[in-house]
C-alpha cells in the first residue's frame, strides 16, 4: 500500500511559469469574470483555492527551479502547455527534450484556424496531447457542442488524446460546459478519440466512474488536487476495476508544490499493483511516450 521509490514519476500537468506579473489569463477570462475580486486582486485565476504558492513560481530561471524540484522528488517527465510564441515553455522542451513533452490548447471558437494550428503544434513542436478548458471559451462551449467536433477529429487523425476539465471549474465563471455528463455523448460520437480528464470532474465522480467503465479510450488524471482530496470514488476505481485508467497529474508551481504533492501521496490508499500504473505506466501508453 505504501508508495514505492524509484519508479521515475512521469506528471502530465507541470507548468512552465509566464513572466512575472503576465496577466493574459485574465484578458482570456476577462469577457466571462463578473466578480470584483477575481478581476481586480486575483494573480491568477483561482487564487482562492491555493495558498501558499511554490517558490519556483517566482525563480528568476524558472526553469531551471522546476527540473531542480523534479529531481528532488523523482518526477522523470513532465506534460508541459506549450504555444506559438511562448519562447519560455518552447526553449524548454527544446532544450530539455528528455525531461518535457508538450500539450497544446485548443478553443473551438478559432474555427478551421484552431485546427490548422493544432496539426502544425504536432508537426513542428512534436505535441502529444491537445488540452481543452470548455468553462473558459467565450462563447462558452459545452464539452458535447459541435463546434468542438472538428478538433476531436484532428485529435484522432493526429493520433494524439485530449485533456478535458471537467466538473466544478476553480474560476468564478459558469459550471455547465463541464458537466461529466457531456462527455458521454462525445464518447459515443468518437469511439477512436482519447480523452483525459482534468480537474477532478467534482462533484459528479460516481459518474465520472462509470463512464470510465463504459468507454475505453476515457481516463482521469487527477490535476489540480492535493492528494488529501482525491475523491473516495476515484480511488476505489483505481483499487479495484481502474487501475489502467487513472493517471497522476499535479499542478505544480501554478497552485501546488511537489513537496506538497509526494509528501501527502504516501497517505493515499492505493493498492500495491496501482501505484506504478498511476505514477508512470498508464502516462507512458496514453501519451505514447515509449
Amino acid at each position: 500500500m505504501a508508495m514505492p521509490r524509484g519508479i521515475g514519476v512521469v506528471d502530465t500537468m507541470v507548468a512552465i511559469p509566464p513572466e512575472p506579473g503576465d496577466m493574459s489569463w485574465l484578458e482570456a477570462l476577462r469577457p466571462l469574470l463578473k466578480d470584483e475580486e477575481s478581476l481586480s486582486a486575483f494573480r491568477f485565476p483561482a487564487e482562492y483555492m491555493f495558498k501558499n504558492l511554490p517558490a519556483a513560481r517566482f525563480a528568476d530561471d524558472q526553469v531551471r527551479a522546476v527540473l531542480a524540484e523534479m529531481d528532488r522528488f523523482g518526477v522523470e517527465r513532465a506534460m508541459i502547455g506549450v504555444s506559438f510564441g511562448n519562447e519560455r515553455a518552447v526553449g524548454a522542451l527544446r532544450d530539455h527534450p528528455d525531461r518535457f513533452f508538450a500539450s497544446y490548447e485548443v478553443d473551438p471558437n478559432r474555427g478551421s484556424e484552431g485546427v490548422r494550428d493544432l496539426r502544425r503544434a504536432v508537426e513542428e513542436l512534436g505535441v502529444r496531447a491537445a488540452t481543452a478548458f470548455p468553462a473558459g471559451t467565450f462563447p462558452q462551449a459545452p464539452v458535447d457542442d459541435a463546434r468542438w467536433y472538428p478538433l476531436y477529429e484532428a485529435c484522432v487523425d493526429l493520433g494524439i488524446p485530449i485533456c478535458i476539465c471537467l466538473g466544478v471549474p476553480g474560476p468564478r465563471v459558469p459550471a455547465a460546459p463541464q458537466d461529466v455528463m457531456g462527455i458521454d455523448e462525445v464518447c459515443y460520437r468518437f469511439p477512436e478519440l482519447t480523452i483525459v480528464t482534468r480537474h477532478g470532474c467534482e462533484p459528479w465522480t460516481a459518474l465520472a466512474v462509470k463512464l470510465l467503465l463504459k468507454w475505453p479510450n476515457l481516463y482521469y488524471s487527477t490535476s489540480a488536487f492535493a492528494p488529501k482530496h482525491y475523491p473516495r470514488d476515484i480511488i476505489e476505481f483505481a483499487n479495484t476495476r481502474g487501475a489502467d485508467k487513472v493517471i497522476y497529474a499535479g499542478y505544480f508551481p501554478m497552485g501546488l508544490s511537489l513537496e506538497t504533492i509526494l509528501t501527502q501521496l504516501e497517505s493515499v490508499a492505493f493498492r500495491d499493483h496501482v501505484w506504478p500504473k498511476f505514477l508512470r505506466e498508464n502516462a507512458v501508453r496514453v501519451f505514447a511516450l515509449g
